[in-house]
């Protein structure tokens, strides 16, 4: 194609304005129907109406038809609106339109946003007046909120949730949307530059005036109770500084290492590192056991299993560690790993096969050892992240891209965990019979430092599944 050919096409085809209400999409869906050529639908895939309220058809679509077939509701719309033509889409809109409009590039994204205690006000106010849109001063209803600080975080988890997820399907997408605030659409050299990032010709050359502002003034004038607001907001973590990042790799699901025991109907997801022979062994005296699985097998095993029960195990982050630093480092069957943590961590290891010379050097290696795996859970080292010490957290979101275990038991209280599993499915359960040789191996070398050390390396083991210091 030639350069001029290509200059010729337009840049995008259609658009979609993604908002929340009370952001203003009303007064920006107006600004923009003023400008030629360009054509804003209203809230085509709202599960009440389609389009505005009251309206259940178009473009040959009715309710039930648009629930059978939204892509369908979207190509006549479309085909059907002369110019460049779009909608709004909130969170709660159709999913199903989500990855249509997000994933086509020809589909121009305009992402609306707006202080989220403003627009959670508005809100509070609207359902309060019934009025959700003002074109004449003379009907203006007034009203006080009344701030609720669990709706409010409710609200703002929600935005959030839908930025981060908009943000990431533009950033796997290669693509970039035009990002507005509320305050922003009464610019019109703003709204102008929109036109000409939409690739229209048209230009404004004043703000569409013909909705009003419903709730002018400051905050705190429009709740009943603005000291519990105050005292909310102070609460509120605004800048998330208890949020740990994460770089960890995503895992898949290890289906390989899942085991099936048929006459059970049990199904346990292995977590390395943990109790994983103890459980095994404990399911081979059911009998019957499969294993090996792909995920086609283990599909088919679900179905000729019905009723049946995921189970894992969690391990306690400090234990596991040293499980692991024991059975794969010391023991020299990560050779990688074992000669980074001696060549660049200054571990002083025994040779392969052979003991510790005293609790004090074991000790010291192992704290390089943790050292190093927060290192490595981080993406900060050149070795891959083993699976015997990538975080449990990380292990849990894997096997939920394939399926989330119906039960998460802790090692601590395994026995009765599994005595419950049998109860539950109305099988005679087999004695569990634990090792008690790996805590006795970490309680000999055990400091608060080394406790330590392994918070700092898994702080989302720590948080998420409520463990505290290791005790024997």
């Amino acid at each position: 194609m030639s350069d001029a050919r290509a200059a010729a096409l337009p840049r995008f085809t259609s658009f979609v304005m993604l908002a929340e209400m009370r952001t203003g999409s009303n007064f920006l869906e107006a600004n923009l129907n003023a400008l030629n050529g360009v054509r804003c639908l209203g809230e085509m895939f709202n599960p009440n109406f389609i389009g505005g309220p009251k309206r259940h058809e178009a473009f040959g679509h009715d309710m039930e038809a648009r629930e059978k077939d939204p892509l369908g509701l979207l190509r006549a719309m479309h085909e059907q609106t002369p110019g460049l033509s779009g909608f709004r889409y909130f969170h709660d809109h159709d999913a199903r339109i989500l990855p249509a409009v997000m994933e086509d590039a020809a589909c121009a994204k305009i992402i609306l946003t707006r202080n989220p205690l403003e627009s959670y006000i508005s809100w509070q106010i609207a359902r309060e007046t019934d009025q959700w849109r003002l074109s004449n001063v003379k009907n203006l209803k007034t009203a006080q909120a009344e701030f609720n600080a669990s709706g409010f975080e409710e609200h703002l988890e929600t935005v959030q949730d839908f930025q981060i997820r908009l943000m990431h399907m533009l950033q796997v997408s290669g693509q970039t949307a035009f990002y507005i605030d509320y305050e922003d659409i009464s610019d019109v050299a703003v709204l102008n530059g929109l036109a000409a990032w939409l690739g229209v010709s048209s230009r404004l050359e004043a703000v569409d005036n013909s909705l009003v502002k419903q709730n002018p003034g400051a905050l705190s004038d429009k709740v009943r109770n603005p000291g519990d607001m105050e005292q909310a907001l102070a609460r509120l973590d605004r800048f998330n500084l208890a949020r740990t990042p994460n770089f960890e790799p995503r895992r898949s699901a290890g289906v390989p290492s899942f085991i099936g025991s048929d006459r059970a109907r049990l199904l346990y997801m292995p977590i390395k590192g943990g109790p994983v022979p103890q459980v095994s062994a404990w399911l081979e005296a059911l009998g019957d056991v499969t294993g090996d699985f792909t995920r086609k097998s283990l599909r088919n095993w679900e179905q000729t299993h019905p009723g049946n029960l995921a189970f894992t195990v969690l391990r306690h982050p400090l234990l596991r560690a040293h499980t692991a630093f024991l059975d794969l480092i010391v023991s020299g069957r990560l050779k990688d790993h074992r000669n980074a943590l001696m060549r660049a961590h200054g571990a002083d290891l025994p040779p392969k096969g052979e003991g510790f010379a005293d609790p004090d050097q074991h000790r010291a290696a192992f704290l390089a050892f943790l050292r190093y795996a927060k290192l490595s859970v981080n993406g900060q080292t050149g070795q891959r992240v083993d699976p015997h010490w990538a975080s449990q957290n990380a292990v849990l979101q894997g096997f939920a891209g394939l399926r989330s275990p119906d039960l998460i038991l802790r090692e601590e209280r395994l026995a009765s965990g599994l005595g419950w599993l049998s109860s539950e499915l109305g099988f005679t359960a087999p004695p569990f019979t634990p090792d008690p040789e790996q805590a006795r191996a970490l309680a000999s070398v055990w400091s608060e430092e080394l406790d330590t050390a392994a918070q700092e390396a898994w702080p989302r083991d720590y948080s998420a599944f409520g463990f505290s210091r290791w005790q024997a």
